[in-house]
């Protein structure tokens, strides 16, 4: 297997560059590659694979469905979707919302459940404008590419859907944008490609505020933070209420599986017609995510007290530390160099800027685990 990256080129669009590794196996936070070389894995598939490789919950029941029925269309309905559907109302009846009033869209990516939501945006209010932060990140698909920002992604691609005004992330800036015209405003509770930067509490208040005021929707998405990531369900129900919330990553355990959840008259304006996709919701899926819940709902506890026992050690030689929970992004120089680093040493993490080490690891991660990332960090950004 040594001449993998020569036949990805010959075989791949290079879309995402050369693999650096060829991954062969996984069990819990751990992966080998080809070669045989363990590494510990810091990142999860981008906040995927949240109950880590080869969970025997989730195996089993993706097993037992696949072997029972893999496919329907959305003509019919499955038991897995549906208890899907009703568990997810229980989580957000959990979080403070009245879960008599939530209702989901299924999709299969991140991008793909906020294209469902600016579609709910649009019959909210047609014609209106919609509100984006900068240096958001919502997906690569062209409706949520329009309230990404980043131009270097974004301007290869222009025209996209316009009528998206792209806003600082503070309070002056979203009361400034706001007006009649808007039918909704995207947010991320913290924004991971911009570096895992929490947006201050007071703007998602503003944000709430100024909704109600203008009747727009406050969208969060949670597609990165959403399921259990940052210790709790939802990481922005201790401060604020949304209209929809947008699931994905963590949800399926590496199964391709999103969210488009609506509350109140947000998750009853899409109609029989206005919205659809072939593979949403099908048994497979939603079995992984059901199993991946089930798993999750013992260690939102953990992952808050791990989380800060990481960002504690991390702090104490020397590192300053942003996020919640284990979604942190911790500040270096070169952040290119000291990831090629820590590969060498067996650690796989990611960098969304040159500022930063992004960590986003297996909510299964144990404290005893992440002790040689620690030393490590000590001695190789020294």
């Amino acid at each position: 297997m040594n001449n993998f990256k020569e036949r990805y080129a010959n075989a791949l669009m290079n879309t995402f560059g050369p693999p650096q590794l060829m991954l062969e196996r996984g069990e819990g936070a751990y992966v080998w590659d080809a070669e045989g070389r363990r590494y510990l894995d810091l990142l999860g598939g981008i906040a995927v694979n949240s109950t880590g490789y080869c969970h025997p919950r989730v195996v089993s029941a993706v097993s037992q469905q696949i072997a029972t029925l893999g496919h329907t269309s959305n003509f019919f309905t499955t038991a897995p979707q549906l208890e899907l559907a009703e568990r997810i109302q229980g989580i957000f009846g959990a979080e403070g919302y009245p879960a008599d009033e939530v209702r989901t869209y299924f999709a299969n990516s991140g991008a793909e459940a906020n294209e469902a939501a600016l579609k709910i945006a649009r019959l909210h209010k047609p014609g209106g404008r919609v509100i984006a932060l900068e240096k958001g990140f919502h997906g690569r698909t062209l409706g949520a590419l329009s309230i990404t920002h980043k131009p270097a992604i974004r301007e290869p691609y222009e025209p996209l859907p316009n009528n998206v005004t792209f806003t600082p992330c503070s309070v002056e800036g979203i009361t400034e944008a706001f007006d009649a015209d808007v039918a909704a405003i995207f947010m991320e509770p913290i924004q991971g490609e911009a570096g895992v930067r929490p947006v201050p509490r007071e703007v998602l208040l503003a944000a709430r505020k100024l909704a109600d005021e203008f009747d727009a929707l406050l969208i969060l998405d949670e597609v990165q933070t959403g399921i259990a990531r940052t210790g709790r369900w939802l990481c922005h129900s201790d401060t604020v209420r949304a209209d929809i919330v947008t699931l994905a990553k963590g949800l399926g355990s590496g199964f391709p599986i999103g969210a488009c959840v609506g509350i109140g008259k947000a998750g009853k304006l899409f109609t029989p017609g206005s919205h659809g996709s072939t593979y949403v919701g099908n048994p497979v899926c939603t079995s992984a995510a059901l199993a991946t819940l089930e798993v999750l709902e013992g260690l939102l506890e953990h992952v808050a007290q791990t989380g800060e026992w990481l960002r504690h050690q991390l702090e104490g030689i020397g590192f300053a530390v942003r996020g919640r929970g284990l979604l942190l992004g911790i500040e270096v120089k070169e952040a290119k160099k000291v990831a090629a680093k820590l590969l060498e040493e067996g650690f796989i993490v990611n960098t969304p800027n040159e500022e930063t080490i992004r960590l986003a690891p297996p909510l299964v991660i144990t404290a005893r685990e992440l002790e040689p990332f620690v030393e490590v960090m000590a001695r190789v950004v020294a």
